[in-house]
Order: C-alpha cells, then sequence, then structure tokens
C-alpha cells in the first residue's frame, strides 16, 4: 500500500470525537504505511491545549494523549530533513510553512498528504501537487 503523510489535523481527531473522526480511524486499520514530520506533536499538542483553555479537556489529558500519539505505528520523520523542499513548496504554492513541512514529506516518500483542511486541499487543486493531498472526508 501507499504511504499517507498525516497532519495534525487527521491525527487529532484519532483522539477527539470530530468531524470525519471515523475516516481518520479507519486509516489506521488500512494496511497504510502512516507518516508525519516531527512537527505533528507540537501541532497536536497545541490542539489540546487550545481545547483546555476552553475548559473541554482536563490537564492531565494531554501528556497521555501525546504519549498515545507518540506509540502509534507512524514513522516519525524530522522536520529539518524537510525544510528545503519545505520552502520550495511555501513560496512556489503561497502555503504556510507547516502545511508545506507535510507537503514535503509527501514529496519525499512518493506518497499523499491527508489533511482535514479542505481550504488547503482547494487552494492546491489545480497545481502539479494536486494528486499529493487528500481531504480526509474524501477517505473511504
Amino acid at each position: 500500500m501507499s504511504t499517507l503523510v498525516i497532519d495534525a489535523s487527521v491525527a487529532i481527531k484519532w483522539f477527539l470525537p470530530e468531524s470525519h473522526s471515523i475516516n481518520a480511524i479507519r486509516l489506521l486499520d488500512a494496511g497504510h504505511e502512516l507518516a508525519a514530520p516531527d512537527l505533528v506533536f507540537p501541532e497536536c499538542g497545541n490542539v489540546l491545549w487550545k481545547k483546555w483553555l476552553r475548559q473541554e479537556l482536563e490537564s492531565d489529558v494531554i501528556p497521555a494523549l501525546l504519549g498515545d500519539l507518540k506509540r502509534m505505528n507512524i514513522t516519525i520523520v524530522p522536520t529539518y530533513s524537510l525544510i528545503d523542499e519545505a520552502s520550495r513548496i511555501a513560496v512556489t504554492w503561497r502555503r504556510s510553512f507547516y502545511d508545506s513541512v507535510y507537503l514535503a514529506l509527501a514529496v519525499a516518500c512518493n506518497g499523499r498528504m491527508v489533511t482535514a483542511d479542505e481550504k488547503l486541499c482547494n487552494a492546491l487543486k489545480n497545481t502539479s501537487i494536486a494528486s499529493q493531498v487528500v481531504f480526509i472526508g474524501d477517505m473511504v
């Protein structure tokens, strides 16, 4: 099966019930190799922290969920190894550097980035990297 690069918007759905969480959970059993840049940990941590600020989570849940993420069968790639390609993507397609790091990993492993960011998918729809990004809502 192919490599799927999971961004934080998808990874967080494994732990929190949100729109398209079922699609994200199905990815875990679909036989794909899953990969993510190490950026996924601070981004997921930030989502959990924001939920704590809004009193939607207890503080002790944050390290527990991040620990669960760390133990998942995901190949974690250091962000520093992706910065050249991420820079090119960010400048070429006018995307955030954060998104471009995930996209750079998809390019590097000849895989696809899976995201819950529909605006990102739409912005890349008519580009040469459109086939390397997929909206989680379109995953079956």
